[in-house]
């Protein structure tokens, strides 16, 4: 396994010391350890991976100097016009280190949703002509891969991406890592909370990561169906559209989008979509812990930014705020009653139960039975 650390201090020493991504569970180490000893300003943790290209293109233009970016593997379709259409060696031909958690590596028991996208990776980088080593825990030799990868960059002056198998990093010991924080509220309790106010023929859209597995357990715990919901158990950041689109042809349903603070910013032009279009029956609620709980716990800067007041100035027709139990259910009750779009940002603390299950059923079930509900 790879100390985090050394592996930062060995990308210092050859003068690469800008970082730029958006977190993955195989990178949390080496993302917890940038959190901890990266400088002021030569960490940045971006709304998306394309975004994270872009800024280390900018860098590199005012510095000459190479940037690395991180991503999971997911997060390559959100990278491929970035890469092709700017920092390729027949644009404008940018130096950069990519570090891309391979998520779904055959062989290896991982989500549904995580692979195929495992599976066509290498192909995908092939295809875009981007040299690539691989990294893992049983591979001897980093540091010798790094100094060739840096090279190949320099050399080329493109991109050259270090694909991370799982359980390259060794635990960082250093401080940082997930924070809890101080509201009232677990994220958890607040799903329960929106879910017990909703009627049998409300249409519910869960975002991907620990809020769609929270969605599950409580419907479990209930003997209720799963028929109700759509789990996003993929595609960060589209789970508002898609219940724009629910929204848009089933006029007669309220539909409740359940996203998150990383999932909202990853893509906020939805918002301003969804607010000039005006479906009446749509309510979109954040669930806002400042993090990207779902793989570390790195921050975002949801609890910065005023969620409520971006969607105002989307033409959201109803916003609110919600911190405690005693608000939540007044402003339930606000949301169900009020035309949309209306948006209820809910702040809860971070992290979420060691024990928390995965939905048993697959995603093709989860659509099956989801269109039967919305044909009934």
């Amino acid at each position: 396994m790879i100390d985090p650390q050394e592996f930062i201090e060995c990308l210092q020493s050859n003068d690469v010391d800008f970082f730029a991504g958006v977190p993955d569970s195989l990178l949390k180490e080496l993302c917890a350890c940038l959190d901890a000893v990266a400088p002021p300003g030569q960490h940045v943790i971006t709304a998306n991976e394309g975004g994270a290209i872009a800024l280390a293109l900018g860098y590199h233009l005012a510095t000459q100097k190479i940037p690395l970016v991180y991503l999971q593997n997911s997060g390559l379709g959100n990278i491929i016009n970035p890469l092709l259409s700017l920092a390729d060696a027949e644009v404008y031909s940018v130096p950069m280190l990519l570090v891309i958690g391979w998520r779904g590596e055959p062989g290896i028991h991982d989500e549904p949703q995580h692979k195929k996208q495992g599976r066509v990776m290498l192909a995908m980088l092939e295809a875009m002509e981007i040299p690539y080593a691989i990294l893992g825990p049983e591979l001897e030799g980093s540091a010798a891969t790094l100094a060739c990868a840096l090279a190949t960059v320099r050399k080329a002056s493109a991109p050259f991406a270090l694909v991370i198998k799982k359980g390259t990093f060794q635990p960082f010991a250093g401080p940082g890592g997930a924070r809890t924080g101080t509201f009232e509220l677990s994220r958890e309790e607040a799903i329960q909370l929106v879910l017990q106010a909703l009627d049998d023929r409300d249409i519910v859209v869960a975002t991907t990561g620990m809020a769609s597995r929270e969605v599950y357990e409580y419907r479990a715990r209930k003997n209720q169906g799963h028929q109700q919901d759509f789990l996003t158990v993929g595609g960060m950041g589209h789970a508002s559209h898609i219940a724009l689109g629910l929204a848009l042809k089933k006029p007669d349903r309220p539909v409740f989008c359940l996203d998150g603070d990383g999932a909202l910013l990853m893509h906020m032009g939805g918002l301003a979509i969804t607010g000039v279009l005006k479906p009446r029956n749509l309510k979109h609620i954040v669930l806002n812990n400042g993090a990207h709980d779902s793989v570390g716990g790195q921050p975002t800067v949801g609890l910065t930014v005023d969620i409520p007041g971006i969607a105002r100035a989307a033409f959201y027709e109803q916003v609110s705020r919600a911190e405690t139990r005693d608000q939540l259910r007044s402003c339930m009750t606000a949301l169900k009653h009020s035309p949309g779009p209306g948006l209820l940002e809910i702040r809860v603390r971070r992290g979420a139960r060691k024990d928390l299950g995965r939905p048993a059923g697959t995603p093709i079930q989860n659509k099956g039975s989801f269109m039967d509900f919305l044909s009934a």
